[in-house]
């Protein structure tokens, strides 16, 4: 490049190419000795996630959805009441939204609402609007008589793409139970299937829904495999009926959640398709792009600080249209709270349209093509996931590993592990674990009632796969002290206890704010006191039971222990320490100093001790 004062010009050519060992020189001397694994991560699947990766000059991009062509932007349909859902349905379509995810309730994805599984409801939701330019997705897991029932709605039947969702394994899993094992449920939903072909429902009609291990808490490869898996077992029962392999393959569909991991939700989207072609493969037939439908997870919204529910879902949203989903449901930010209003709605179906129109995601197909990140992290997770899908398959196939508890098994040991991370903070949750804000201003949600679930009715039970988010733990401690300031007017405090300079404490005190408030205890603002006693004045009057040391290491040495005896001696019930013990530990508990609190410690546990320390229910 030139520049304008007419320098000389220096080609990129003349500039030596950077080797991945000159990287790994100036990483080297930023981590000043500290090793290099300190920046390899892994993830629940113990995959390996390297800080650096070079580009794959032999990667081809994945087939998948058509180059240039935009995902499909389906709005939900879910109120209860089918005048209301069709008003919301009518204004989704004219505001932009290409198509509609019809949630039926009790299906995986009705998450408390959703429409009544009847035809005459299906009927009334669409009255008044020419499906024909639109795409439907029904999302109605799987009840044989529900089944026939909306294949008798013709109003749906002239809609430009119409997928009908049955999910018999998905079902299963959610419910915990069956009215009849998988060997004897298979000619049920075959039947259905073929039914609905006789009626004129080209599909697909048949979903293989990963949410349920997602809900659950599962990992990529988890995820995958099961999704896998169930589509294999729609394949035979469908082959079985009658089908051909081809005809059967095009009957099934997949949907896949995505969240605010945007490599792995990328890397995940492709190693689906990825590994549906070799199944296809294996059974003899040239492998097509498969359909995929990608929703935004539910298990990372947040019932606290919901705003914050938009910027995941745009990740999400992100990672679904690279990644080379064909349709895209957004679940509004308010989900979490109860049944979202038009606003958020609005938002929800606008995040995919400016991700769009003006980002042109779209526009190319399969992005991630020679990254190595993303092709490393594809096949890593087509290895994990095929090895599990093996196992499945060695058990009997998904329903038979429902069945026998092996699925569940397997996700509750990555859920455990997934927990921890979240209560220590690990995986932090912004605006809920992490940067809490104890004056929020509540959001808006429609006053519907919520159904009870119906009770599994079945000859045979099993554990279900269960739908957690993982904000609950730290929203039920906020619930407590919400409680609490409505019987008494005031939350509860925590006093810091600031020793020094606010150069000596204000990293702490900061620690410890956004710590105690992620349990909704308020912590006092921090400031320096002129003496030890002034401090001791401070606490009575801050109206505070706990107090917590804040400081830096140095200044600990030389008055923590002081400090903690005269809180003890001015009422503390209990004291805490920003930081880490270390070798002053065992002085500082002697001198009544009871826990200690730090990056990395049990968060959840020591605001729930907190807690049962102020007699908070």
């Amino acid at each position: 490049m030139a520049s304008d004062g007419g320098s000389e010009v220096f080609p990129l050519a003349e500039f030596p190419a950077a080797s991945r060992e000159d990287w790994a020189k100036l990483v080297t001397a930023a981590l000043k000795g500290a090793p290099f694994d300190k920046l390899i991560s892994r993830t629940y699947d113990d995959l390996t996630i390297e800080p650096l990766y070079g580009r794959d000059p032999n990667a081809v991009p994945i087939a998948g959805r058509a180059p240039g062509v935009p995902w499909q932007v389906l709005a939900r349909v879910d109120h209860p009441d089918s005048a209301a859902a069709n008003a919301e349905a009518r204004h989704e379509i004219t505001d932009g939204a290409t198509g509609l995810s019809v949630v039926f309730a009790g299906a995986r994805g009705s998450y408390s609402h959703g429409i009544e599984a009847s035809a005459d409801a299906l009927a009334r939701v669409f009255e008044n609007i020419d499906a024909s330019a639109l795409t439907v997705e029904l999302d109605v897991g799987w009840n044989n008589d529900v089944a026939r029932r909306l294949g008798e709605c013709r109003t749906i039947s002239a809609a430009r793409q119409l997928r009908f969702g049955l999910d018999p394994i998905g079902t299963m899993a959610s419910a915990g139970g069956s009215a009849l094992p998988w060997a004897e449920t298979a000619p049920s939903f075959a039947a259905a299937a073929v039914d609905l072909k006789r009626r004129g429902f080209a599909g697909p009609l048949a979903v293989a829904d990963a949410r349920p291990v997602h809900d659950a808490g599962g990992s990529e490869a988890q995820e995958l495999a099961f999704a896998i898996a169930a589509a294999t077992a729609y394949l035979r029962a469908l082959e079985t009926a009658g089908l051909g392999l081809d005809e059967a393959r095009a009957t099934i569909f997949f949907r896949l959640a995505v969240d605010a991991d945007q490599f792995l939700s990328i890397a995940k989207l492709r190693a689906l398709r990825l590994l549906w072609a070799r199944v296809e493969e294996a059974c003899g037939l040239a492998p097509k792009p498969v359909f995929v439908s990608a929703t935004t997870a539910w298990r990372m919204l947040t019932q606290r600080d919901p705003w914050v529910n938009l910027l995941r879902a745009t990740v999400a949203v992100f990672s679904a249209g690279l990644g080379g989903a064909d349709s895209v449901t957004v679940l509004p930010f308010t989900a979490a709270l109860g049944l979202p209003d038009r606003f958020a709605r609005r938002l929800a179906r606008n995040t995919q349209l400016v991700l769009l129109e003006e980002a042109n995601l779209a526009k190319v197909a399969d992005p991630a093509a020679g990254t190595g990140a993303m092709g490393y992290l594809t096949g890593q997770l087509c290895r994990a996931a095929w090895a599990l899908f093996q196992e499945i398959e060695a058990a009997g196939g998904a329903g038979a590993a429902l069945e026998k508890g092996l699925i569940q098994q397997k996700v509750a040991a990555v859920r455990s592990a997934r927990e921890a991370a979240v209560a220590t903070r690990r995986d932090p949750l912004t605006g809920t674990s992490e940067f809490p804000h104890l004056s929020e201003l509540p959001v808006a949600v429609l006053d519907v009632p919520v159904p009870k679930p119906a009770p599994v009715q079945g000859k045979i039970t099993f554990p279900p796969l269960p739908r957690i988010r993982l904000a609950e733990p730290y929203e039920r401690l906020r619930d407590a002290s919400d409680r609490a300031l409505a019987a008494t007017g005031q939350r509860p405090r925590v006093f810091l206890a600031t020793l020094g300079r606010p150069v000596d404490f204000t990293a702490r005190a900061t620690f410890a704010k956004n710590f105690f408030e992620a349990g909704g205890i308020e912590a006092t603002p921090a400031g320096a006191f002129a003496s030890l006693e002034d401090m001791v004045s401070a606490f009575r009057t801050s109206g505070a039971a706990l107090a917590c040391l804040c400081s830096s290491d140095k200044l600990y040495e030389t008055g923590a222990a002081d400090t903690a005896r005269a809180l003890s001696a001015g009422g503390t019930r209990h004291i805490y320490l920003a930081g880490r013990g270390g070798r002053l530990e065992s002085a500082l508990k002697e001198a009544g100093v009871a826990d200690f609190i730090y990056s990395g410690c049990d968060a959840l546990a020591a605001l729930a001790q907190a807690h049962r320390v102020l007699g908070l229910a």
